[in-house]
């Protein structure tokens, strides 16, 4: 099993910048994915960003050019940087460790984007 400490989020304001950090330890495949998930209080969530082990991302098109993920493989941590915050990016944010055959989350972090 994988655990994944979260941390990061809070409140800022329309435009403003935040960062989140994840790090998985444990039973930890160094060759995982890391992704970003976020769960908003009104509609279906959806992942935000992915990153591979070899520094490969995918993005969804709602945070294209705003949000960077990026990885350090020695310390199986995760960050994901969040630029141009807009209201509807307020949501929780969900660290997913994803190998074959396994997947665990993060608690998950809030994050608030007052306009």
């Amino acid at each position: 099993q994988v655990q994944l400490v979260e941390s990061g989020g809070g409140l800022v304001q329309t435009g403003g910048s935040l960062r989140l950090s994840c790090t998985a330890s444990g039973d930890v495949d160094s060759g995982a994915d890391m992704r970003y998930w976020r769960q908003f209080p009104d509609k279906q969530g959806e992942m935000v960003a992915r990153i591979t082990k070899e520094g490969l991302t995918n993005y969804s098109d709602s945070v294209k050019g705003r949000f960077t993920i990026s990885r350090d493989n020695t310390k199986m941590t995760v960050t994901l940087e969040m630029n141009d915050l807009k209201a509807d990016d307020t949501a929780i944010y969900y660290c997913n460790y994803w190998a074959t055959g396994s997947s665990d989350w993060g608690p998950g972090t809030q994050v608030t984007v007052s306009s």
